[in-house]
């Protein structure tokens, strides 16, 4: 890259390929780190190195931990009997921000697609379905992706998880709140309409 030197331009470059870095943000990142005392520097460094090397899966419901089992999974107060199927880790931190979520999690790492010849194996199912033979879980709340994947995989697990005799929900989906209907697309204000629910 013209104006910069070579070690600058190759930081560039490698913080470019992070999700929603571009190119200014990664100068910008670049710049700043170039202005930062050494030690920092080092200690983020340290701390990325220490997250790839102990941050793993929870062995029991794939969420990101430090530990074999993630402190959710180990929280008391949580429902155990109250599990809420989500797609991927990130969904499991959008859920928690609510607030309003005392249950407990499984991450599918994934979703069905034929397409990308994912099917049921590939994903975290198999854990799921033992999760729910294994503990006396109550209700299943399929937290999937409301896109193509995310429909095809709640539907596949609706199918195998009623006839283990549980409540089996799925998130609404409509209106965002402080949106206005006629900006609203079809898709979501049918959703919406068949979603209502008594006031």
């Amino acid at each position: 890259m013209r104006g910069y030197a070579e070690w600058m331009s190759k930081l560039v470059d490698a913080l470019t390929k992070l999700p929603g870095i571009g190119k200014k943000s990664a100068e910008r990142i670049v710049f700043h780190l170039l202005k930062t005392n050494r030690e920092e520097v080092a200690n983020l460094s340290q701390i990325l190195l220490a997250v790839k090397e102990n941050v793993s899966f929870c062995k029991t419901c794939h969420n990101f931990s430090d530990s074999e089992l993630c402190h959710i999974c180990t929280d008391a107060g949580r429902d155990k009997g109250l599990v809420c199927v989500v797609e991927d880790p990130k969904d499991v931190i959008s859920v928690e921000k609510t607030g309003v979520f005392a249950g407990v999690y499984h991450v599918l790492l994934g979703s069905l697609s034929a397409l990308e010849g994912i099917g049921p194996d590939e994903i975290q199912i198999a854990g799921l379905l033992r999760r729910v033979k294994e503990q006396k879980v109550r209700e299943v709340i399929l937290a999937t992706n409301p896109n193509t994947e995310g429909e095809t995989t709640a539907l596949y697990l609706s199918r195998v998880l009623k006839p283990l005799g549980l409540k089996v929900t799925r998130i609404a989906r409509g209106i965002p709140v402080g949106s206005h209907i006629e900006y609203t697309d079809q898709a979501t204000l049918s959703r919406s309409l068949d979603g209502r629910l008594p006031i």
